[in-house]
């Protein structure tokens, strides 16, 4: 399926969700968290409605950036697919922080 060659366009598209996740968090925490409620069930849907709307939106332009690069790949993936893979991504992250002790998404103190 292209061996090495594809290796960059794949690592680019995977950096969509790392670098972009990473900075879905920044918003989430820095800018949208302090404008919502108290209340830890307002705060948990929230976030996990940026998961899935953010993970969308990235798995979008992953998608796009590997059409570009290979004409040949010109299925989109299903939009939904791919929001409910990075909110499973960002659990299975968070709890690796729950489990070293760190504030996670679990724990309520992230």
């Amino acid at each position: 399926m292209g061996g090495l060659r594809r290796w960059p366009i794949l690592t680019l598209a995977v950096f969509w969700f790392t670098f972009g996740g990473h900075w879905l968090e920044i918003f989430f925490l820095h800018w949208l968290r302090p404008r919502l409620p108290a209340a830890r069930a307002v705060r948990l849907t929230a976030r996990i409605g940026v998961w899935i709307v953010g993970g969308i939106l990235l798995g979008l332009g992953a998608a796009f950036t590997m059409i570009v690069a290979d004409s040949r790949l010109t299925r989109w993936p299903a939009w939904w697919y791919v929001g409910l893979g990075f909110v499973g991504m960002e659990l299975l992250v968070h709890l690796g922080l729950q489990l070293r002790g760190r504030p996670s998404f679990y724990n309520g103190r992230a």
